[in-house]
């Protein structure tokens, strides 16, 4: 793909991310301070799925292992 349709892409994108969202129709200070505060949402949902995601996750799994698996060996120690 050469530089020219790469930019025609990127520019049909932003047309449709403009289309999708209704921000065509605001002023060019309006659209800035609605893009800040959208980019900045996502970021925050973003980093927060990095970091605390995976700790649900571990969680999760020691939770349903403990359940459905088998017991740690301290515990069968103690059972014999």
């Amino acid at each position: 793909m050469n530089f020219k349709n790469m930019r025609e892409y990127l520019a049909w994108l932003y047309y449709q991310y403009l289309l999708i969202t209704g921000i065509y129709v605001l002023e060019p200070w309006e659209k800035s301070i609605f893009n800040s505060i959208f980019f900045s949402a996502i970021a925050m949902v973003i980093y927060t799925s990095y970091v605390f995601v995976p700790i649900h996750v571990r969680l999760a799994l020691e939770f349903f292992s403990g359940i459905f698996g088998s017991q740690p060996e301290s515990t069968v120690a103690l059972m014999n």
